[in-house]
């Protein structure tokens, strides 16, 4: 398969699947909607207020890579951040379009591909790239747009799934598919993976996060075990113990 062909693919996937859809109940695009999105968001991954300090990107120019429906450039926008957003996604641009105008924000929403972007070199604060990546055709290709669009001194915050985590070996165990598993493309990758895509950045540190929280996507008895048996047990090891088995890899760099 070409690499054309292969973007094309992944453009209509996304183009049909919406992130976190399956939690939502009310209209797709509606205030409930949107609202759902940033609780669910903020309780699965509540470590991101806490590593990424948005009200500290006030002022800042800052690009979303992947940007999807819009939850954290919202977030950024709201805290005072010049914001850009550019998805492959149609559907997702929409969506963060209606999710910027309810919440009575600005951004510029463009629909691009993170690989090959259209904006001048040195644009850019900040670039921002939460669970992107592993869902790109050419992650290299990602890495440079993005070093290549950020300022000298520049901040890139990506994040990455982490092949050797928990969730991973869980998935093997329990044979529960993970969310977007269908995608046309999925990678995972080490923390030595990671740091080897960012050398072209002057600094990096990767922190690896995500542990256990109660899901909400699926039932059952694997859930209910999940939920009351290994979520209780894996949180109360110490953390120190764990840490490089969380399942997002949280990397900040600079240019």
């Amino acid at each position: 398969m070409s690499q054309n062909d292969l973007v094309t693919r992944i453009t209509a996937y996304w183009d049909e699947h919406i992130h976190d859809l399956a939690i939502t109940t009310h209209p797709v695009g509606s205030p409930g909607f949107f609202r759902q999105l940033d609780e669910y968001r903020y309780d699965k991954l509540n470590y991101l207020p806490r590593l990424v300090d948005f009200p500290a990107y006030r002022g800042k120019t800052l690009l979303e890579v992947g940007c999807g429906a819009g939850i954290d450039l919202v977030r950024f926008a709201r805290a005072g951040a010049i914001v850009t957003g550019i998805d492959l996604s149609t559907t997702a641009i929409d969506l963060a379009r209606k999710n910027i105008e309810q919440n009575e924000l600005s951004a510029d929403l463009r629909v691009m591909n993170g690989e090959s972007m259209q904006i001048p070199s040195d644009s850019f604060d900040v670039a921002y790239a939460h669970g992107v990546l592993q869902y790109t055709a050419n992650a290299s290709k990602m890495i440079a747009e993005i070093h290549r669009v950020l300022k000298p001194g520049g901040e890139a915050i990506i994040m990455v799934y982490n092949r050797n985590s928990w969730l991973n070996l869980m998935r093997k165990v329990t044979k529960v598919p993970l969310e977007h598993e269908d995608s046309p493309v999925l990678n995972k990758y080490s923390i030595g993976e990671l740091k080897q895509f960012l050398k072209p950045f002057k600094s990096c540190r990767v922190i690896p996060e995500r542990f256990p929280v109660k899901t909400k996507l699926h039932s059952g008895w694997k859930a209910r075990l999940f939920n009351e048996v290994f979520v209780r047990t894996f949180n109360a090891m110490p953390r120190a113990w764990v840490r490089p088995l969380g399942w997002h890899l949280m990397a900040f760099a600079t240019k």
